[in-house]
């Protein structure tokens, strides 16, 4: 067994005995941060934030999806989004990151989970319920099926969107994340996650 599939298979045990982790994403399904150092027409190679460096085949219809800028005033009352966070001591969450969902994509993952961005991060998708201004930055009064969060927004943290995006943006440099399958015994993109013009994702 090659060390980029044992590597994969560990990322997968890891995900399934924490399902939160991808709840937006297919069962069987990781998401691997890093930069691409090579990519052609069949094979992708990441250089995993990790530091293990992982061939991955591409699947024939691999897709792009565009992660862009925008600014927390784009954030409003009934918006849907996704804050990566950190918990605080009084109950809070510290956004890491904010994804500002497209419409079409309202509801995907809705709750609140462990997230693998960072020890102890977690994930909230759900309906903006309130947004107003604290001393350490935006709150966000979030709410979701299950029950609701309270998020501060530093300044520092990235507010980001998603749309599609095209093949021809995923090129070697670039960090991105990959979302990748085990399929037919081999570690397979099915999505990366990319910027455009040197924007990298967050997360």
């Amino acid at each position: 067994m090659t060390l980029h599939r044992r590597r994969f298979l560990h990322v997968l045990a890891a995900t399934a005995a924490a399902p939160g982790l991808v709840a937006a994403q297919p069962a069987r399904t990781v998401r691997l941060r890093g930069t691409i150092e090579a990519v052609n027409d069949s094979k992708l190679t990441l250089l995993e934030r990790s530091g293990q460096r992982m061939e991955l085949a591409l699947a024939p219809n691999w897709s792009v999806t565009e992660v862009y800028p925008v600014t927390l005033q784009d954030v409003k009352a009934g918006s849907f989004v996704g804050v990566g966070g950190l918990p605080q001591s009084d109950g809070s969450q510290k956004a890491i990151a904010v994804v500002l969902f497209p419409e079409n994509m309202r509801g995907t993952g809705e709750g609140h989970y462990p997230f693998d961005f960072l020890p102890q991060s977690t994930m909230t998708n759900a309906t903006v319920a309130d947004v107003a201004k604290s001393p350490n930055g935006e709150r966000l009064e979030l709410r979701y099926k299950d029950g609701s969060k309270t998020i501060i927004v530093p300044p520092e943290a990235p507010i980001v969107s998603l749309r599609p995006g095209d093949r021809g943006m995923v090129q070697a440099g670039q960090r991105v994340a990959a979302i990748v399958q085990e399929i037919n015994g081999t570690p397979t993109v099915v999505r990366v996650n990319a910027g455009r013009n040197g924007f990298a994702p967050p997360y």
